[in-house]
């Protein structure tokens, strides 16, 4: 059995799940600060909701998949490969505006989340007061299990050992909101974000790579059946993806170790074409640039500019 699959559904999860440890541990230090941690029952409520939500539809949406997978309709083929592009299209747009939404807001979450709390335990809303954690925490956890559960569905494919290494990267997750709340251990969680959102943002690239593959198929697969289409395959010995890059199938395959390694965790393939190229090219200029941006500009705004000229004079 091929466990190489749940290592990228293992990171993703790990990074989403830190995030949403650290709303729930704020939430959790807000209550037991204004002596309101009687409503701590409202946010496992909300983390548990959150959690069986996002498998719910992530079971949902597996199910129709495989169920198109199965079926006996002749176009069956090519909606489950334009499913795939549609579920990693989704995945990249979400993953790629948290990782740079993230890195921006990563100094005012904080505030941002005791504001929400003081707000919901108001004296004139304490009737409401677990309703409005609830929802916090629910949002928050929700959110994050969602852009986890469409990477894993942009995977479907691979079975489900996926979804094996998305439970063990919440696991180890809750372990670390442990450490930091629970037991006061320092992590330097600004390192761990800026190293983490390096290692999505090739895991998501790599997501490019694979979803125009996906599309080359179903655009191959349609040219077959019906001969009206084959005007859309104009190029060999691809479909739509133009010329061959290169072939590394004997000496860097992508079906055994360590291609596959890197073809899990990177989208490596051992048949590159021109398109998958730019477009994977063009993906790390513009949102590497823009996340990249993020952290110079979080530096520059949190003081980084005046410790630099400290060290200078």
């Amino acid at each position: 059995m091929d466990f190489s699959s749940a290592l990228p559904t293992f990171a993703i999860a790990l990074r989403e799940g830190v995030e949403a440890a650290l709303v729930v541990g704020i939430v959790l230090a807000c209550l037991q600060k204004a002596n309101r941690s009687y409503l701590n029952s409202w946010v496992y409520a909300g983390i548990a909701m959150g959690i069986a939500t996002s498998a719910v539809v992530g079971v949902g949406l597996g199910w129709i998949t495989q169920a198109i997978s199965n079926s006996s309709q002749p176009y069956a083929p090519v909606i489950k490969q334009l499913l795939q592009v549609g579920f990693s299209t989704i995945a990249i747009v979400m993953l790629s505006w948290m990782l740079i939404w993230m890195t921006r807001q990563s100094k005012s979450i904080k505030g941002e989340v005791e504001g929400a709390i003081a707000a919901t335990l108001k004296p004139d809303r304490d009737g409401n007061a677990g309703w409005g954690v609830f929802a916090l925490i629910f949002i928050a956890v929700l959110r994050e299990g969602f852009e986890t559960v469409l990477f894993i569905l942009a995977k479907f494919q691979q079975g489900w050992i996926p979804v094996f290494g998305a439970l063990g990267g919440l696991a180890v997750a809750a372990g670390i909101g442990v450490l930091l709340f629970k037991w006061g251990v320092k992590i330097n969680l600004r390192l761990f974000f800026q190293a983490m959102g390096v290692l999505l943002l090739l895991i998501v690239g790599g997501l490019v790579i694979s979803a125009l593959k996906h599309l080359d198929l179903a655009v191959a697969i349609l040219a077959r059946m019906q001969s009206n289409f084959t005007y859309l395959c104009f190029s060999q010995p691809s479909c739509i993806l133009g010329a061959m890059v290169w072939n590394t199938t004997e000496i860097l395959p992508d079906d055994r170790f360590p291609g596959l390694i890197l073809k899990t965790l990177f989208g490596y393939t051992d048949e590159l074409y021109i398109v998958q190229a730019v477009v994977y090219a063009i993906f790390l200029m513009a949102i590497g640039g823009i996340y990249f941006f993020s952290l110079s500009d979080t530096c520059y705004r949190t003081g980084c500019r005046q410790r630099h000229q400290q060290i200078k004079n």
